[in-house]
């Protein structure tokens, strides 16, 4: 399969989590497969309309947002990178995932200190920059309609995207942007159904390498473990 962007991706391995994610946004990263919504007990909202904006993602954390590859380097290269960079990080666990809104839409965040995934995140945008090709002058602008603060703007112009570094904020999006009583109701009603599912402690082990298809869908290329000893 041809790809025009990649990127670096937690995503949730065989079990609940994954299975609740893939059918929550309709769309398996794993299997690159529609997956139905499930029905929710007291759920007025229509799954399919405000799953909509993060459908073609998948359900995952971003590592390293997506990129279009540097002129003369390959998926394979990259994919070769991945994997030794993988290979010298150690897995860790941090205390766990809670449902939390941030702004105006609603994800999965991190319970806890979430400094070992920050760490992680760093380490992979700056040792596969050099895989990634600059932004285009669209893709600038749309990241600047944000009202990027002094620092953003600084990691758009160096990294090619704002959020990250200290800005980052691992989280695995479930909606797009709702209206602010709207996306209240919707946590009471998810909470109760993510009983038992969300994990603790939340542990990361391995990281996956994900490409953008021609229709702008997103699919698990490979699975790297993060294989460092202690």
């Amino acid at each position: 399969m041809e790809f025009q962007r990649y990127a670096i991706y937690y995503t949730a391995p065989n079990g609940a989590l994954a299975d609740f994610g893939a059918a929550w946004l309709g769309w398996d990263i794993a299997t690159g497969l529609p997956v139905q919504h499930p029905i929710v007990h007291g759920l007025q909202d229509d799954v399919s309309e405000i799953t909509q904006t993060p459908r073609k993602y998948g359900f995952h954390g971003t590592i390293k947002p997506p990129f279009r590859l540097a002129s003369g380097t390959t998926a394979a290269a990259l994919a070769e990178r991945v994997k030794t960079l993988c290979s010298v990080e150690q897995p860790f666990a941090l205390d766990g995932l809670k449902l939390s809104r941030l702004g105006r839409f609603l994800a999965l965040t991190i319970e806890g200190d979430a400094t070992p995934l920050a760490n992680l995140a760093s380490t992979m945008v700056k040792e596969l920059d050099v895989f990634r090709a600059p932004p285009t002058e669209m893709e600038l602008e749309k990241r600047r309609k944000a009202n990027l603060s002094e620092q953003q703007e600084q990691y758009l112009m160096q990294w090619g995207y704002p959020y990250v570094m200290d800005e980052f904020r691992f989280h695995l999006t479930l909606t797009g942007r709702l209206e602010t009583n709207r996306a209240a109701a919707l946590q009471e009603i998810l909470e109760p159904v993510l009983e038992g599912t969300l994990p603790t402690p939340f542990k990361v082990d391995d990281l996956t390498l994900a490409g953008e298809d021609m229709s702008g869908r997103f699919h698990e290329i490979q699975r790297f473990k993060l294989a460092g000893e202690g």
